[in-house]
C-alpha cells in the first residue's frame, strides 16, 4: 500500500521541548508576573515586571526535575514552589527568599517520607499556608498550619482515619470531606475537643466516584460551594448550608456539567473562579464539547468579555491582582498551545506576554474535531478525532489514544502527542469511553464493573465506527494509552487480538488485584467508592478472582500484537511489577515486546529529555507496525 503524503515534518523536538515561557501568574499588587521556563534544560520558577523593562530572573535551581507548580504569597518576600523526588510523589514545600536572590530555597517540611497533599494559602490568615500533611502517620493526612516565614508547624487536626480533605474557615472551624464504611461521602464539622466528626450532610458515594467537587467555604464560613448531582445527572453548582445540610442551587448548565477536572488534577484550572481578595465567587467553569463560562459577579462579567477579544480559545488559566483589574490569562486551543496575554481591565489595555511554543506554527498544527459514536447497546460515546493537515483522510493509518484515571475526560486542547502522530500522517482518535467524567452520572456508573467490559466495547466500536466512516484502514490500528489508558492498551490486545496492530502501554495496569495491593498507603482508605465498586476489593476471594480474569497478566498467552511498554521506575501508583512481570511473561514466550524504563521518573514523564526519548521510541515503533 502507498503511504500518504505526509504534512510538513515537525521534529519531535519541536513539540516535547520544554516551553520558552508557561504558566504565568500575576502577583498580587499586580506589577509583576511569575512563571516556568527552562533553566538548564528543566522547567524553574522566573520572576518578571510588568512595567519595567528588567530582564526576568531565576529564583529557582532545580536541575535535577522540572518543577511543576508555585504559589505567590501574600507576603512579597516569599515565593512557594512544590518538588518531588524523581516523580516518587514525596511532595515537599520549598519557600524562595526574592529579597535575597543568592540565598538557596529553604525546604518547609524536611521530613522523609512525608508528602504534602494538599496547599491553601487562606484569606485572613497571613503568613500561614494550610497543609495535608501525613507526617504523623503515613497512611493519613493531618490539618497542619505552617507559619511560612519560621518554618513552625502546628496541627490543627488529626485525621481519625477516613477524611480525605479538609478545610478551614476564617473563624477557625474546620470542616472534612471523608468516606463512610459504606463508600459514602460525608461532610462533617471536626470537634477539636473531642477528636470527633459531626456529620453534617451525606451523599451516594456510587454518584461520585472521585468525591464531591468542588468543595470550597464561603468566604464567611457559613457554608460551602460544592458540586452536586443530587437530584439530577448533571453536576450543578449549590450552596450547602454548614447548619442545616441543605443545598441551595447557585448556577448550572442545561446540558454540561461543572467541570471538575481542575479539582482531580491540579494543574488545570479549577470550576470555581474566586475573587484574589475576598474569595467571593465570580465565575463557574462548565465542560461541553469545548468549555463555557458563567460569570457570577458583573464585574468580573466585563473583565470576561474584554478577555475573550483575545483569542478564539478557551479561556484557561486565569489570575488577577489584588483590585481585580489587572489580570494574566492563558488560553486552551487546539493549535495555538497556551498563548498568554496580559489585560488592564481599568485602561482596556492589553498584549501578548508569550507564546510558550513560538517555533510551532498553528497552520501546520491538525484541528481536533468533536465527534459522537453510537456503541453497541445504543449508548452515545463523545470523543475526538484528529485528522493530518493535507492528507485525504480515507484510509489512514489510525491510533486510539485512551486517557487515563478512568474517572477523567479528552477535551479539546493541544496534546503534542497527538500532534506528533498527525504530523506523521494518522487519525488519531481520542475516545471518552463510559466511566469518563464530564457526561452526566449515568455516564459514570454504566463503567460499573465493566473494565475489560462494555467499556472496551466502546474502544472497538469506536475503531469500527472510524472505518466505516472511511477514515481508518482497518488493518492499521494502533492503540496507545497512560494509566487506565495503558490497562485498556493491554485489554486490546488480549481481549481483541485481531483489532490492533501495534499497541504502547504507558504506566498502565496488567494486574488489577495487585494494582491495589500495592497503591500508596494513603490511598487505600478512599478507594470504597471508586475502585472497589467499580473493579472490586482484591482481599475479597470472590471479586478478586473477577479482577484477574479482568487483568492482561492473566490472558498474556494471547498477545501477538507488537507490544511497547513504558515504566517510571519511581512510579508509587502502579508500581514497576505491573511492567517488569508482563514483560517478563511475554519475553519467556518469545512475544515481541519493547521495554523503556525511564530510571528517574514516576507516573508519566516530567523531564524534557526522557519524554523526547520516550516519543522517538514511540514514533518509530508505529511507523514500523502502522505505516508499510
Amino acid at each position: 500500500m502507498t503511504s500518504p503524503t505526509l504534512p510538513e515534518f515537525i521534529s519531535v523536538e519541536d513539540f516535547f521541548t520544554p516551553p520558552v515561557r508557561t504558566g504565568a501568574v500575576i502577583s498580587p499588587d499586580g506589577t509583576a508576573i511569575a512563571f516556568l521556563a527552562p533553566w538548564r534544560n528543566r522547567l524553574n520558577v522566573w520572576i518578571q515586571d510588568l512595567d519595567a523593562g528588567a530582564d526576568p530572573r531565576c529564583v529557582t535551581a532545580d536541575e535535577n526535575r522540572s518543577v511543576q507548580s508555585f504559589y505567590w504569597t501574600d507576603d512579597p518576600r516569599w515565593l512557594l514552589y512544590t518538588q518531588d523526588g524523581g516523580g516518587d510523589e514525596q511532595w515537599h514545600l520549598y519557600r524562595v527568599d526574592l529579597d535575597d536572590p543568592g540565598a538557596p530555597a529553604v525546604d518547609l517540611t524536611p521530613f522523609p517520607g512525608v508528602t504534602v497533599a494538599l496547599l491553601e494559602l487562606p484569606k485572613g490568615r497571613p503568613g500561614k499556608a494550610l497543609l495535608h500533611l501525613n507526617k504523623r502517620k503515613v497512611e493519613v493526612f493531618d490539618l497542619c498550619e505552617l507559619d511560612l516565614a519560621t518554618a513552625d508547624l502546628t496541627v490543627l487536626a488529626e485525621n481519625p482515619g477516613r477524611v480525605a480533605f479538609w478545610m478551614c474557615g476564617p473563624d477557625g472551624s474546620v470542616f472534612a470531606r471523608s468516606l463512610t464504611s459504606d463508600g459514602d461521602v460525608e461532610i462533617s464539622r471536626w470537634e477539636a475537643a473531642a477528636g470527633t466528626l459531626h456529620p453534617i450532610a451525606f451523599f451516594d458515594g456510587a454518584d461520585y466516584p472521585v468525591g464531591v467537587l468542588p468543595l470550597q467555604l464561603t468566604p464567611d464560613g457559613t457554608g460551602m460551594w460544592i458540586g452536586s448531582n443530587r437530584g439530577t445527572d448533571r453536576t450543578r453548582l449549590v450552596r450547602l448550608d454548614l447548619t442545616t445540610g441543605g443545598e441551595t442551587e447557585i448556577d448550572s448548565h442545561p446540558a454540561y456539567d461543572l467541570d471538575i477536572r481542575g479539582a482531580v488534577a491540579p494543574a488545570l484550572p479549577g470550576p470555581l473562579i474566586l475573587d484574589r481578595r475576598t474569595g467571593a465567587l465570580i465565575g463557574a467553569r462548565y465542560l461541553g464539547e469545548r468549555q463555557v463560562i458563567h460569570a457570577l459577579d458583573p464585574n468580573f462579567a466585563a473583565a470576561l468579555e474584554n478577555l475573550r477579544q483575545l483569542s478564539d480559545g478557551d479561556l484557561g488559566a486565569l489570575s488577577s491582582d489584588a483590585t481585580g483589574q489587572r489580570w494574566v490569562v492563558t488560553f486552551i486551543h487546539d493549535r495555538d498551545p497556551d498563548v498568554t496575554y496580559y489585560s488592564d481591565h481599568t485602561t482596556g489595555e492589553s498584549r501578548l506576554l508569550f507564546r510558550p511554543y513560538p517555533h510551532l506554527d498553528a497552520d501546520a498544527l491538525a484541528p481536533m474535531a468533536p465527534v459522537s459514536i453510537t456503541a453497541r447497546d445504543g449508548l452515545r460515546v463523545p470523543g475526538y478525532l484528529t485528522l493530518p493537515v493535507g492528507v485525504e483522510p480515507v484510509g489512514l493509518p489510525m491510533v486510539v489514544m485512551l486517557h487515563g484515571g478512568p474517572w477523567f475526560r479528552d477535551s479539546w486542547e493541544f496534546d503534542p502527542a497527538v500532534q506528533l502522530l498527525a504530523n506523521r500522517g494518522y487519525a488519531v482518535l481520542q475516545v471518552n469511553f463510559r466511566g469518563s467524567i464530564g457526561y452526566g452520572k449515568a455516564f459514570v456508573k454504566a463503567a460499573i464493573g465493566q473494565f475489560a467490559g462494555t467499556m472496551h466495547d466502546d474502544v472497538i466500536d469506536a475503531v469500527r465506527w472510524a472505518v466505516a466512516q472511511g477514515y481508518a484502514d482497518a488493518e492499521r490500528v494502533g492503540i496507545l494509552g497512560g494509566s487506565y489508558g495503558g490497562y485498556a492498551a493491554l485489554v486490546g490486545v488480549t481481549f481483541t487480538p485481531d483489532v490492533f496492530a501495534a499497541a504502547v502501554d504507558y504506566v498502565g495496569m496488567s494486574n488489577l488485584a495487585n494494582f491495589l495491593r500495592t497503591i500508596p498507603p494513603f490511598s487505600k482508605p478512599q478507594v470504597a467508592n471508586n475502585w472497589h465498586l467499580f473493579v472490586g476489593d482484591p482481599d475479597d476471594p470472590e471479586q478478586e478472582a473477577d479482577m484477574l480474569a479482568r487483568s492482561p497478566i492473566t490472558h498474556v498467552d494471547r498477545i501477538r500484537t507488537p507490544l511497547l511498554v513504558i515504566q517510571g521506575a519511581n512510579d508509587v501508583r502502579v508500581v514497576r511489577a505491573e511492567s517488569d512481570n508482563l514483560v517478563a511473561a511475554l519475553r519467556a514466550r518469545g512475544v515481541e515486546v519493547e521495554y523503556l524504563l525511564a530510571a528517574d521518573e514516576g507516573h508519566g514523564f516530567v523531564n524534557p529529555d526522557n519524554q523526547i526519548e520516550m516519543f522517538h521510541v514511540v514514533e518509530r515503533f508505529f511507523a514500523r507496525h502502522l505505516q508499510s
